[in-house]
């Protein structure tokens, strides 16, 4: 394969992958209305393959309904639901659960097909097979978290609902990070192979800041797995005070951070200040030391993202967690990592040349730090 069929081919993949995470970004959010609408409990009943037929008439919907009240989110919250009300917390789930089989199959049939067209770059395969291979397991960890909350108590698991979340999350990530692989690919030399790099000033910082950004989206899963958001809202004040009362009550005192609401609004806030503290600073230091326009852009879109989702969280809190705000404020935390990933990947993988050429390159892209 030639040089030119080879960015053909790599910029076919990206396209792919990029649409894929988009489909993604659209379940995390969906995933987060089903949450706030109470629909996560619907659907009592785990059939991958025909689960993707709704009931179709009105005695398939009394079935389905009638199969709900046998377990506990009926008994004990919503004993008087009509079959109205139930198909539509229902459909909510169902298209949950639908859009996730659409992402294996938008998925797995063209993996298929660049596989045998031999389009794909050496490398490449097994970091697909490994993003194939975590949507499976999101699969079952989905089913996993909606059955913590078919027992006694009507509530998912914090723990499980944040872990699926954080695999969803994880996933699109990833497959950001592929595509720009494919996108920015380094120049190839004459002589075959790649132009010689180096890691650019802030490359570390901006993985670390990657990853701060992934443990925030993480501890919003606590906070949407114990309902703490409903706890307090005002802002910036947690009631009367600016540091409640209560903090890590209990035995032991660390459990708190994972259990007890007062705490974990408590630590959700703080991680939001020590984030636009850190990525405000890296930001303005970075962009006072290089002039290249696509490490510019994406400070402008993390900084954008930043601002965003600062006010959609506060919002979100003063107006009591409406649906609307709170599926936009999960949202923007997927976007702001977006940016995130993006600006780490200018960095990291996106590298000045050296050699005889990088001078005149540099110099041509504006790329001199």
């Amino acid at each position: 394969m030639t040089g030119i069929e080879q960015r053909h081919g790599d910029r076919q993949v990206a396209a792919w992958l990029l649409l894929c995470a988009a489909v993604i970004f659209g379940m995390i959010v969906l995933g987060g209305v089903t949450r706030l609408t109470g629909s996560g409990l619907s659907m009592v009943e785990w059939k991958p393959l025909i689960g993707v037929v709704p009931p179709l008439s009105e005695q398939a919907w009394q079935e389905t309904f009638d199969k709900y009240k046998q377990f506990p989110e009926y008994r004990k919250k919503n004993l008087h639901m009509t079959l109205d009300g139930f198909k539509y917390i229902f459909m909510y789930e169902y298209l949950h659960r639908v859009l996730g089989r659409l992402i294996g199959v938008l998925f797995a049939l063209p993996m298929v097909y660049f596989v045998m067209r031999r389009r794909l770059r050496p490398g490449l395969a097994p970091k697909l097979a490994i993003l194939f291979f975590m949507g499976g397991m999101q699969g079952l960890l989905g089913w996993y978290m909606v059955k913590s909350g078919l027992v006694s108590d009507p509530h998912v698991s914090q723990y499980r609902l944040t872990a699926h979340l954080g695999v969803a999350v994880a996933i699109y990530g990833y497959m950001l990070w592929v595509a720009f692989d494919l996108l920015f690919a380094p120049e190839a030399r004459p002589g075959g192979g790649r132009h010689p790099g180096r890691r650019r000033p802030g490359a570390r910082w901006s993985l670390w800041l990657v990853g701060l950004v992934y443990l925030m989206i993480l501890s919003g899963g606590l906070v949407a797995g114990t309902r703490a958001g409903f706890a307090y809202s005002t802002w910036p004040l947690m009631g009367p005070t600016f540091i409640p009362e209560g903090l890590y009550r209990g035995s032991p005192a660390w459990l708190a951070m994972f259990e007890d609401i007062t705490t974990i609004q408590f630590n959700h806030r703080m991680f939001a200040y020590l984030l636009v503290v850190l990525i405000s600073s890296f930001a303005f230091a970075m962009w006072r030391r290089t002039a290249d326009g696509r490490l510019k852009l994406g400070l402008v879109l993390l900084l954008g993202a930043l601002l965003v989702q600062v006010v959609l969280g506060i919002s979100t809190l003063l107006l009591h967690v409406p649906v609307a705000l709170a599926a936009a404020h999960q949202g923007g935390a997927v976007l702001l990592l977006s940016a995130a990933v993006f600006v780490s990947h200018v960095l990291v993988r996106q590298r000045r040349l050296v050699g005889r050429t990088s001078s005149a390159l540099d110099r041509a892209a504006g790329t001199a730090v």
